[in-house]
């Protein structure tokens, strides 16, 4: 029944807004008229608006802010990103729901998307607040053939996707805040969290949860965090589609996944360094083993951050909370 569904909305995707009979629907699903229509009128029910023309047939001519299989779909342009979707309404943690679908036998590039998120968390198990239907909640797995060693720079790969991600669909300017947080105006608007799923010589899959606030107004963060976080929404001034903005996360995702596979970090580097927030500021690194300021220089080979203090000693972060311009 899905693979009927896909095949529609593939369908739909490449006619640009042209009619599609419903013999020529029929044929590209491989089922009869009737079934094309009672496929139709569950995507009406979904909330797409479809135009139906006698002797011309039918087309999408608009569609519901969600973020189901179905609207993420259509208009995708990736050729293993988000071709599997799994989408809940609502879910304690989509992290969660990829790692039991990694651990058994996901194929690359399944996504799991949810409107809603009870339990979301970021990193260092923090409370990630993910309300119903206003932002993109979701998580990706990946199953690169890599050491496990190499799984942190997927942090830096996608927060340079999301980023290039926002800047194609808005007109803000975003930048990354080492590791893992995106930031507009220096507020807070997406989190990333990379998660392994590994033996001692091999990766077996990375999960990467994306967490971003796209049409939240203030009044949907909680008291405490409206004065370090924001939306797209808020920045831009506009409401914005959360499925044109998953779209092209995995786009822009896929894109730089390839060029990582083919050329390593190096390209990845310079992009995120780019974007960089901290990079000649000074700033003050919390790490478990104790405190070091002073000026960031950038990251490793390997994505580790680079602070040189007062004294020109050159330290090399691998995990920390962040302050920049101490």
């Amino acid at each position: 029944m899905q693979s009927i569904r896909k095949k529609l909305i593939q369908a739909f995707s490449e006619s640009k807004g042209e009619f599609l009979s419903g013999q020529a629907l029929a044929d590209i699903a491989g089922c009869s008229r009737t079934a094309i229509w009672k496929h139709i009128e569950e995507l009406r029910k979904e909330g797409f608006v479809l135009e139906a023309v006698r002797k011309k047939g039918y087309r999408i001519v608009n569609t519901p802010d969600i973020v189901t299989e179905n609207k993420i779909r259509l208009g995708l342009q990736t050729s293993t990103l988000g071709q599997v979707i799994h989408y809940e309404e609502s879910v304690p943690s989509t992290q969660k729901i990829a790692h039991d679908l990694a651990g058994n036998g996901a194929v690359e590039g399944t996504l799991v998307i949810a409107d809603e998120q009870t339990a979301g968390r970021g990193r260092l198990m923090r409370e990630w607040h993910s309300s119903l239907g206003n932002g993109v909640w979701m998580s990706l797995i990946l199953k690169p053939h890599l050491p496990p060693q190499k799984a942190p720079q997927f942090t830096l790969i996608t927060a340079v996707a999301v980023v290039q991600a926002i800047e194609e669909v808005t007109e803000l300017q975003p930048q990354i805040k080492w590791p893992n947080d995106i930031l507009i105006n220096g507020k807070k608007v997406t989190g990333i969290l990379t998660e392994l799923q590994a033996e001692s010589d091999k990766i077996n899959s990375i999960i990467i949860g994306i967490g971003m606030n796209v049409n939240h107004s203030i009044e949907h963060f909680p008291d405490d965090i409206q004065s370090i976080a924001t939306s797209l929404a808020i920045e831009q001034g506009a409401q914005l589609s959360r499925a044109e903005v998953v779209q092209t996360i995995l786009e822009r995702m896929e894109s730089l996944y390839t060029l990582y596979m083919k050329e390593g970090f190096t390209p990845i580097k310079l992009l995120w360094e780019s974007y960089a927030v901290s990079i000649g500021k000074r700033i003050r690194a919390r790490t478990i083993n104790g405190t070091i300021e002073g000026t960031a220089l950038g990251i490793t080979a390997d994505g580790v951050l680079k602070i040189e203090d007062q004294e020109g000693i050159v330290h090399q972060i691998y995990s920390a909370d962040i302050e920049v311009n101490i």
